[in-house]
This record gives structure tokens, sequence and C-alpha cells, in this order.
């Protein structure tokens, strides 16, 4: 291995961004992999790829190989792709030889390949997504994430008429555009001058462009497993994440503001959506140690139905299992309710109950499969 620097190059998945309005959404991360690479010896930077939120995965791939081109083209270090979710997808198509004119000088440097919570073989809930109630539910996402990660909570004013709109669980998809468009425009009313354009083009580039949506169903993803080939010189790994059926019951007394009850409204439904495995495109039953492995991580066996609340579980595995364990989409990302670190935002309530231990063991894991000789 090169003694140069690494380049660790962090790719976002659906509604995810590199920084916006002041927020680094990779921020857990980066620290807790700087120090692990700095306890190690090593120097490493990090490369932000600012992916179209829910552009087609070709387009978020051409901006990841714009992005390693202009950070990593002018040395000889090695070079880590890790994606998050949909940005684990980005990350095979961009380190895959498949259908290239030409290769960039900086491809042979690529060692590994991660993806965290990734849906390889797809999700029944981009179905879901990919109608018109379902475009409602993803402005109420997108709405959330932001507003959570960014102030630490929507605040109240936005929420009532996000709250209103919701009724029952059962009616979440029945959402009200103008309700939601209205609440952007209260939500960026709380924003200083300073992001505020950068802010407002992401929910616009959510508005205008929804191709990965549709190309996250499982049937699609048959067709983009069947094209994509692995690329023989990197080591490819995936972080996998499973939650439990939802009980409300369970933390509704951690529930004490509004943003909570929404949120938990909506990882329920997400959750209920992506829990119905199809029955033509089904994810691959996994190698017989591989699930033992799983029932072992998790104390139950994985079946069909699992998933992080959004992601099927079994529709996670590519490469070697780097981690596995109990929590949400966006627990592993260290977007979490912490005890010792307040800056752990959880927007996602799922009862997950993942600590900055867990947290911990994963950032160990990741570090470790990234170190490994090649």
């Amino acid at each position: 291995m090169s003694s140069s620097q690494h380049h660790i190059v962090l790719v976002p998945g659906l509604f995810g961004f590199a920084q916006l309005g002041g927020f680094d959404y990779f921020v857990h991360v980066e620290e807790a992999l700087g120090q692990r690479f700095a306890e190690a010896g090593l120097e490493c930077d990090f490369v932000l790829v600012s992916s179209p939120p829910t552009g087609s995965i070709v387009r978020r791939a051409q901006v990841l190989l714009e992005s390693v081109d202009a950070a990593c083209g002018k040395d000889d270090g090695p070079i880590h792709l890790i994606g998050h979710s949909t940005g684990g997808l980005d990350v095979r198509l961009a380190a895959s030889p498949t259908g290239r004119p030409g290769l960039p000088d900086w491809f042979d440097r690529v060692e590994t390949a991660t993806s965290i919570s990734t849906p390889h073989y797809g999700t029944p809930l981009a179905h879901d997504l990919t109608t018109m109630a379902g475009r409602r539910l993803l402005f109420a996402i997108s709405l959330l994430t932001f507003g959570t990660l960014r102030f630490g909570g929507l605040p109240l004013s936005a929420l009532s008429p996000l709250i209103a709109s919701l009724g029952k669980i059962d009616d979440a998809l029945g959402l009200d555009i103008k309700i939601l468009d209205r609440t952007i425009d209260l939500l960026l009313s709380f924003l200083s001058e300073e992001g505020l354009g950068e802010v407002r083009d992401w929910f616009d580039g959510i508005r205008a462009d929804r191709g990965a949506v549709i190309q996250l169903t499982p049937e699609s993803m048959d067709i983009f497993n069947a094209a994509v080939e692995d690329n023989s010189r990197v080591r490819y790994g995936c972080v996998v994440t499973r939650m439990p059926v939802p009980a409300p019951v369970k933390f509704a007394s951690g529930i004490f503001s509004p943003a909570s009850v929404l949120s938990a409204a909506l990882f329920t439904t997400l959750y209920l959506g992506a829990s119905r495995p199809s029955s033509v495109y089904p994810s691959p039953t996994p190698a017989p140690e591989v699930g033992d492995f799983l029932a072992e991580r998790f104390g139950e066996p994985v079946e069909p139905s699992s998933n992080d609340g959004l992601v099927p579980t079994l529709s996670q595995l590519w490469g070697d299992i780097i981690w596995a364990g109990t929590a949400d989409h966006l627990d592993i990302l260290g977007h979490f309710q912490g005890e010792k670190d307040t800056r752990h935002t959880d927007w996602q309530v799922s009862g997950a109950g993942f600590d900055e231990s867990d947290f911990d063991d994963a950032m160990d894991a990741v570090a470790d499969f990234l170190l490994r000789p090649s």
C-alpha cells in the first residue's frame, strides 16, 4: 500500500448532501475515521460529494467521478469510496470498468468500495414513492431531514401544518402539496442569507429530478446488477442494518416534541413500506454461513421483510460484511440521540437504541476494512 495520503470519498444517499445550510452530513463519520487513521499513523483527507439529492444513479455517479478527479487526481494516494444508501450504488457504478470509453488516471488507485445500508437489490418502498402521494411523502422526509439536522428540530410553526396534514399514521401518504410548499417557505425563513440559496436549490432538486427513486425498485436494480460489473482490483464491503418491527408503545415515553411524533409516524410508515418483499425480484437468499452470522448479530434470523426503515436488510449485502447490527437507516452515520455527545441529532425516531458504543464499534470495523492490506 502506498505511504501517500489516503483519500476517503464520502457519498450521501437519497436526500443526502455534503454540506447544506451549515450542516455537514458526514461530520461524525469524518471525525471517527480521521481519528482511527491518525492512530494508525496515517494521513487522510475527506472528499465530500455533493450528489443530486434524488437524481439518477448515472448522474450521481458522474458527479462522484468529477469530485474524485478534482480532489485526488494530482497524487498517488490510495482512494476509498464510501457510499451511504443510494450512494453505495453510485460507488459501485463509479468503480466499475464496465462500458467506459476511457478510465481516469486515478482509477487503479481505488482500493475499497464500501456500501452502508445500500439497496443493492432495490427496496419495495421505491414503488410507493413514485406515486403522487409518494412524492408528497418525499417532501415531508426531506423537510424533516434538513430541519432536524440543521436546527435540532423543525420549528413548531413549521411542524403544525405538517402534523395536521398527516393525521393518522395510516393517512401519511395523503399530504397536501400546497401545505408542504408553505412549510418549505416557512422553514427557509428561519435561515440567514448565507446558505439560503443552496438549501432552496436542494429542495428544487428534489422537485425537479426523482430519477433515483424509480431506479431503486427491485425491477430496476435487477437490470443494474446485470449490467454493472465489479472491479477485480477493488475490495467490496458492506455495512448491514436492521430494525425490529416498530412498536410505538416501546418508545412513546421518549417522545417529547411534535418533531418526534412526526418522525415516529413517518418511520413506521416507511418501515411497513420497505417490509413487503418483491415476489418476482426478491433479494437473494444468503449463504447458510452468512445467514447464521446475521442471525447471531441481530439475535434472530433475518427475514425477507427485515429492513432498517428504508432498505431491506438482505438487499444490503454486497461483498464482505464489514459490520452488522441493529440500527435505523441514519443511526449508522451518527445521527442518533447521543448521551455523551450532544452534537448527535436523531431525526428518525425508531427506538433502535443505537448509541455511541455501537457507532464506535461500526467505525472500528470500517477503518479496519479500509486499512486491511490489499
